[in-house]
């Protein structure tokens, strides 16, 4: 029996909404959008489904999405990949595991930027690698690059980075990243980016990728995810971006893995990236304005929140809110009230930030206010 997940608990995700359904409390703890998502996506999954071959497809993609991929980053990132440079997965999940069980030798260090999210350090141990921790906190979260110089040592070799970051809801920034290309050029690392959020972004805000940076073209696995774009997570339909030589051994990994993602759904995913750019828009403003309102309601019942400028996420300061208690102490205490949230402690692996709790405000109006009600009650009794 491996060690690794022997003895691992439940995602606190699946915890979470366990404990939503045994208790009937509204959940803005799992991070997934109420409705229906793409609805002319969904039309194509089905009419694929019933008129084009449900039999494996192509091990790396099928060259209509892969196709796509490029065509939409071409377009929204001013990226120049080919589709040979494009592999499909089954979500964005299988595409970090392929990452690091294609790329780790036993015994490489992973420079990870926690708060992360719960499955990376599993999947970089289980790979034989070990990971290294820079600490980011709130308010800003900002990304520091002497930070990131403490941590290299000869055995070093790659970057891990979630941007925008979940669960801090924030962007790394162009000079940002302009900064830690410069660091993997001059460490010879390997940039390993989660960026399935990169069409959730608010206010304005344009999604920078590594890729596209001085020196990142070569050396960088860009990780997306149509569940995130469409509002289907669970689609599981991803997809990593790299340079040939990069490709090519990422596909060898993959084959092992899920092998081929369900064909209906990467033939519905390229015609939603073909033609729902403004669908995209929409939601991104439609998710925007249902941040704002439970921001307001928060705030109105004494709660301090920090700058939400992506994801499905909003964040609570407990100490700004003059609320004395941990995180993980109040998400049981407000699940008891009546809404699951997450305790961004859960997301470090050491020397955890314990006054951050997370909601997902991806909800229809009647659910966020049904949320804003409880917890204003809950405040209440708080003094």
């Amino acid at each position: 029996m491996n060690p690794i997940y022997a003895q691992m608990g439940t995602t606190i995700f699946e915890a979470m909404s366990a404990r939503s359904r045994e208790t009937g409390a509204i959940n803005l703890g799992q991070g997934f959008p109420d409705g229906r998502g793409c609805e002319p996506v969904l039309e194509a999954a089905a009419k694929a489904l019933l008129e084009r071959s449900n039999q494996y497809p192509p091990m790396p993609g099928l060259t209509e999405l892969r196709r796509a991929v490029a065509d939409h980053y071409a377009r929204h990132q001013g990226l120049n990949l080919t589709p040979e440079e494009v592999i499909v997965t089954s979500g964005a999940t299988e595409a970090l595991a392929v990452s690091f069980l294609a790329l780790i030798e036993p015994g490489d260090e992973v420079i990870c930027l926690q708060p992360l999210y719960d499955a990376y350090a599993p999947l970089i141990e289980r790979a034989g690698g070990v990971p290294l921790y820079a600490r980011l906190e709130p308010p800003h979260w900002d990304v520091n690059r002497e930070a990131l110089e403490a941590l290299v040592t000869p055995r070093t070799r790659f970057l891990l980075i979630c941007n925008p970051i979940n669960p801090a809801a924030s962007m790394v920034g162009a000079a940002t990243l302009a900064r830690i290309a410069e660091f993997c050029v001059a460490h010879d690392l390997i940039a390993i980016c989660d960026e399935v959020w990169e069409h959730v972004t608010y206010d304005g805000a344009r999604h920078l990728p590594l890729i596209g940076f001085p020196g990142m073209r070569d050396r960088t696995v860009k990780i997306g995810s149509a569940g995130k774009i469409f509002a289907l997570t669970g689609w599981k339909v991803g997809w990593m971006c790299a340079a040939p030589e990069l490709a090519r051994v990422l596909a060898k990994a993959h084959q092992f893995l899920t092998f081929s993602t369900p064909p209906n759904l990467q033939w519905a995913v390229a015609e939603g990236l073909e033609t729902q750019d403004a669908w995209v828009q929409e939601t991104r403003h439609r998710f925007q304005r249902s941040r704002d309102r439970l921001a307001a309601g928060l705030q109105a019942a004494g709660y301090v929140t920090l700058p939400s400028e992506a994801t499905y996420f909003l964040t609570i300061d407990l100490d700004a809110s003059g609320i004395a208690m941990g995180d993980r102490e109040f998400s049981e205490k407000l699940i008891e009230a009546g809404v699951a949230s997450i305790p961004v402690s859960v997301f470090y692996a050491e020397n955890p930030v314990t006054n951050v709790v997370r909601l997902c405000f991806a909800k229809e109006d009647a659910v966020i206010d049904a949320a804003i009600a409880k917890m204003t009650a809950f405040r209440g009794t708080l003094g």
